[in-house]
C-alpha cells in the first residue's frame, strides 16, 4: 500500500518568532520542527504500511528550511519526501494549500492519504476534507482507530459521545486523532538513516498549479487582557446578586 502523509514544519512553538512588518506573517526561521500533530499522523502511516508491506510517503508545502522538521519524520521510518518550497504560495489559504497538496500526491500516486485533523499554526481544521475532495476520494474523518483490510478501510470516529464505525474503498484520505496510536521515537540508526533518504523539493510551477487564492491579514492587535471580576460580599442575599449577574449576561 502506498501511503502518503501530510505534514508541516512549523517555529518551534517553546521559541520566539517575528512577524513581517509589511505581511503581519510569521517569519519562518531556517531551524523549525514537525507539527506535534502529525507524529500520529505518520506514525499511523507507518504502521498500516508495515502492515501491507508498502511505502510512506511524506508530503508538506511551505518553506525547507534545514529541513529538521522533514527529517523527524523520515528519522521516524518514511521512506521519502516531497516539499512543495515556493515563495509565490505565502499567503495560501486552505484551499489553495489543498490543491498544492493534491497535485504532489497525485503526481507520486497514492492508495491511502492520512493528514492529522488540523495544525498547530493554522487551527482551521477544513484542509483534510478539501484535500479529499481535490482527490476524489471519501474522507474518514477525526479517526481514532484506523485499520485497513483488502480494499477497505476502517475507522472509529470520534464524536462527543462516542464513536462511529465507518468504511470505505481505498483510495480514501483518513484524518487522525492525537489519541490515534503512540508515536515512536527514531532510533540512532533511523536518525542516521534519515540522512540520505530522498527528499524532493518541487514548486507550484513543477506541479502545473496556479494560485489564486490567499489570505491577507489587515491588521495585528493584541487580545485585551482579561477583566477582573466582580467581588459580592455575602451580607446574606448574595446569592440573589449572583442570580441578577447571570440574567444579565443571558446565562440563565
Amino acid at each position: 500500500m502506498r501511503v502518503a502523509v501530510c505534514v508541516k514544519q512549523i517555529p518551534d512553538p517553546a521559541s520566539p518568532y517575528d512577524l513581517d512588518p509589511d505581511t503581519h506573517f510569521v517569519v519562518r526561521p531556517t531551524d523549525q520542527v514537525l507539527d506535534d500533530t502529525d507524529r500520529y499522523g505518520v506514525e499511523m502511516g507507518l504502521q498500516l504500511a508495515e502492515q501491507t508491506e508498502g511505502t510512506v510517503t511524506l508530503v508538506s508545502m511551505g518553506p525547507s528550511g534545514n529541513l529538521q522538521g522533514i527529517r523527524q519524520a523520515l528519522a521516524m521510518g518514511a521512506d521519502k519526501a516531497v516539499i512543495i518550497d515556493d515563495g509565490t504560495l505565502q499567503g495560501s489559504d486552505s484551499l489553495a494549500t489543498a490543491g498544492i497538496l493534491a497535485a504532489a500526491i497525485q503526481r507520486e500516486g497514492f492508495d491511502l492519504v492520512i493528514a492529522g485533523t488540523e495544525s498547530t499554526d493554522g487551527y482551521a481544521g477544513i484542509l483534510p476534507q478539501q484535500l479529499a475532495e481535490f482527490l476524489g476520494v471519501p474522507a474518514l474523518t477525526f479517526a481514532k482507530k484506523v485499520s485497513v483490510e483488502g480494499d477497505t478501510v476502517r475507522i472509529e470516529r470520534q464524536t462527543q459521545t462516542g464513536y462511529d464505525e465507518v468504511e470505505a474503498p481505498v483510495p480514501a484520505l483518513v484524518s487522525v486523532t492525537a489519541g490515534v496510536v503512540e508515536p515512536r521515537y527514531p532510533t540512532f540508526k533511523g536518525i542516521m538513516q534519515a540522512k540520505s533518504k530522498p527528499v524532493e523539493t518541487l514548486t507550484a510551477g513543477d506541479l502545473g498549479v496556479e494560485v489564486t487564492t490567499k489570505q491577507k491579514i489587515i491588521a495585528i492587535r493584541p487580545a485585551p487582557e482579561r477583566a477582573s471580576g466582580e467581588l459580592i460580599e455575602d451580607d446574606g442575599e448574595a446569592h440573589l446578586k449572583i442570580v441578577a449577574l447571570l440574567e444579565q449576561a443571558k446565562v440563565i
